[in-house]
């Protein structure tokens, strides 16, 4: 393939690579699915933390093993290009920006939501407020990796301190009498082990912000050792976190309970904080999930960025998306998806489901771990039970979520397969 001349230069180092992928997991994740698979399968949502971590771990693994292999942006688009085929390649780079496209927009009007509450102010300032924050975030992406970074660092410190507060001031009301029954079928027309695969495919969509890590393979320094350590650091600190956070939630007030604030309430670990009754909490946790969101919506501006970019140098994508400015940001493609996501939050009402995420993301995967199969075995890192292991759970996770849900799913990646023969023709 011929691709537009340019790279990105390799700026970031482990810590750094760590801190991108904590923001980019540690936010709605932590404040929206955990209730949202309470509701699925009861207080087994424990339980269904720790499996989705597992098959993180293995889908972790192998993006790791292909980015230290082949460390360019664009993640496991260009894995599909580089180990499968070009139509498998560019259904990984459709899936990715269909997917995180929308949660960054629901991260920008989460992070309104959030903040209108806590300052006491009227809802109608919601899509604005979320404007500014795309735009700003935005502005900061296009400044270059290194200060995206250092923004990034201080808001993911914050998380985690908020996070810290609520686990500990937790555990003084918690009842175990909470945790029982453990294993429930929550879900209509649901069995207690469908209910619960289905809760452990909601919680991986949790996890998938370190795959953000990979798709910054390019500007990450030494990236055979720095990208493996960075993706397995993350992941193993968010599992602890994910896990105090959810032992907490339903030991305080239940599993149904934790439900309905997540249906309810903006932020439901700030009306699980209320019944703490340790004053400040609540507004400190409200302001975990404020940051927690700008975060997440600041590293898909990133991810997203640069797996336009790596489109555009195949020309699946226009060849002007490649274009990297003199401060080293594919400025471009950024400023492409700032728009995007700008043009989604004026929607107002985007609703991209959790379910759509799971099966889009564990499609994203699946490919992930179909490309890591096709390593040759003397560049290899890891054996290659790893990848059949993220292979399997990946399939079997995505088609646990409705019906109608993977056949909107498989409609969008047929609609994109379209796109992908237009292009060819419009820009080769």
């Amino acid at each position: 393939m011929t691709h537009t001349t340019g790279t990105l230069k390799r700026q970031v180092g482990v810590a750094g690579a760590v801190m991108m992928g904590l923001g980019s997991i540690i936010g709605t994740g932590v404040f929206v699915s955990i209730g949202i698979a309470a509701g699925v399968t009861g207080p087994a949502v424990i339980l269904a933390v720790m499996m989705a971590a597992l098959v993180a771990i293995f889908n972790g693994l192998n993006s790791a093993q292909l980015a230290a292999s082949h460390p360019v942006s664009g993640g496991t688009y260009e894995y599909g290009y580089q180990y499968l085929n070009p139509q498998l390649g560019f259904v990984a780079g459709w899936t990715f920006l269909l997917a995180k496209s929308a949660s960054a927009a629901t991260a920008a009007l989460g992070f309104a939501g959030y903040l209108l509450d806590v300052l006491n102010i009227d809802t109608a300032l919601r899509v604005p407020l979320a404007l500014a924050a795309v735009i700003g975030l935005t502005l900061i992406v296009l400044g270059g990796i290194q200060r995206s970074n250092r923004v990034n660092m201080a808001i993911v410190s914050i998380t985690l301190l908020v996070l810290a507060i609520f686990v500990i001031t937790g555990f003084t009301v918690f009842d175990a009498d909470n945790l029982t029954p453990f294993i429930v079928s929550a879900a209509d027309n649901a069995t207690p082990l469908s209910g619960f695969l289905y809760a452990t495919a909601l919680m991986f969509v949790a996890y998938t912000g370190y795959g953000r890590i990979a798709t910054l393979g390019e500007e990450v320094i030494e990236p055979r050792r720095t990208i493996p350590r960075a993706v397995v650091a993350a992941l193993l600190v968010t599992m602890v976190v994910y896990l105090l956070v959810t032992i907490v939630s339903v030991g305080s007030v239940g599993a149904a309970e934790l439900n309905r604030y997540t249906t309810s309430a903006a932020a439901p670990l700030e009306g699980v904080a209320q019944t703490f009754n340790i004053p400040g909490v609540p507004q400190l946790v409200a302001i975990g999930a404020i940051t927690a969101m700008l975060s997440v919506l600041l590293n898909l501006i990133l991810g997203l960025s640069r797996v336009l970019l790596a489109m555009g140098r195949r020309k699946d994508m226009p060849p002007i998306v490649a274009r990297i400015s003199a401060k080293n940001s594919p400025d471009v493609a950024v400023m492409v998806m700032g728009m995007v996501i700008a043009g989604l939050v004026l929607v107002g009402n985007v609703k991209t489901t959790w379910a759509f995420s799971a099966f889009t993301v564990l499609i994203y995967y699946s490919i992930t771990n179909l490309a890591a199969l096709q390593i040759p075995q003397e560049a290899r890192m890891f054996p290659r039970i790893v990848a059949w292991c993220g292979l399997i759970a990946c399939l079997l996770l995505a088609f646990q979520v409705e019906t109608m849900i993977w056949l909107v799913g498989l409609a969008l990646i047929g609609a994109g397969l379209v796109w992908q023969v237009v292009a060819r023709n419009l820009f080769r």
